[in-house]
């Protein structure tokens, strides 16, 4: 007899409706498993379909005012803030959202100036204030690295227009490692470190610090911790504080069926082979999914999980 929770069976047909990413990259990928994986054990005439998203704070809102029933956003705990109305949800709060679960992803908000300027920590760039062509996300509210990014920059003391620099703007993550790669930016701030252009331009940047009262204040303020950069990750730079950008959160609220909510949760620890399969071409600390994925770890979510999917994750054996 199987210890394992039991796998859920849904008799009645639904519709229902999630949220990924732009359409080709890992939420959208995870949306795919989920659905496929829901509609098998789900009853005729089930609807299940996936909205195109930016991932971010348009994917907490979509949920929290019910245009969709599940979305996906990254980092994991930038959706805490969403719970009391705190940073870019000041003005709205949403106290009904819940989690189904989290993908480990493990990734961090990383800050690299070009070597020809000799700036190591945030202390000397504030002191030599160099006129930087900064390569980052769009600061609109919406994305959480322009978000995060200027967050740091701005409470670092970090002001490249008064200093006769600029930033330059995109939505994802290459085309900001392109301008770095190309010479048309000489830095960059940025996530997504699992990928191979991070290796390319490492031997010409000096990755900094972010000093440890900046990443305090941030935390306490937001909710969003602090995590190491591991010694070696980056060719030629030591172990290093900075911003955590981890881990993918599937949200949704307390109006869920408690039964789809289960099923959510079942499917992502029972079939995980499913997604792990898909990355497994990849070293795991180089992989945009951190496999082998543990259901234990995956209902460690940073905000309350729902009743449905609490249930998948006390099941489980504690050993």
């Amino acid at each position: 007899m199987s210890d394992r929770p039991p796998e859920p069976k849904i008799d009645r047909g639904f519709t229902l409706h999630l949220r990924g990413d732009w359409g080709t990259a890992n939420l959208h990928r995870v949306c795919g498993w989920v659905a496929q994986e829901l509609g098998d054990r789900s009853g005729p005439g089930t609807r299940i379909a996936t909205w195109n998203s930016r991932g971010f704070v348009d994917a907490v809102r979509a949920v929290g005012d019910h245009e969709v029933d599940i979305a996906l956003a990254t980092p994991a705990a930038f959706a805490i803030a969403a719970l009391d109305g705190r940073g870019v949800y000041a003005e709205e709060k949403f106290p009904r959202l819940r989690a189904l679960g989290v993908i480990p992803q493990r990734d961090r908000l990383v800050l690299a100036v070009h070597r020809s300027h000799n700036v190591t920590t945030f202390g000397e760039l504030r002191e030599k204030a160099p006129p930087l062509r900064l390569a980052t996300s769009v600061h609109d509210g919406i994305n959480h690295v322009g978000l995060a990014a200027h967050t740091v920059l701005d409470r670092a003391g970090i002001d490249l227009p008064a200093w006769g620099g600029r930033f330059l703007e995109d939505e994802r993550p290459f085309e900001s490692l392109g301008h770095a790669l190309a010479g048309r930016a000489d830095a960059i701030i940025h996530e997504a470190v699992m990928l191979p252009h991070w290796q390319q331009l490492a031997p010409d940047y000096h990755f900094l610090p972010v000093e440890d009262d900046v990443l305090a204040g941030i935390e306490a303020d937001y909710g969003w911790p602090a995590a190491t950069v591991a010694d070696g990750y980056f060719a030629g730079a030591g172990d290093f504080r900075t911003l955590d950008f981890s881990d993918f959160l599937m949200i949704t609220t307390t109006d869920l069926d408690e039964d789809i909510a289960y099923a959510v949760a079942w499917i992502l620890g029972e079939t995980r082979q499913i997604l792990e399969n898909q990355y497994r071409h990849l070293a795991p600390e180089r992989s945009p999914v951190t496999y082998p994925l543990d259901p234990v770890t995956m209902g460690r979510t940073p905000i309350p999980l729902h009743p449905g999917a609490a249930r998948y994750y006390q099941a489980l054996p504690t050993s």
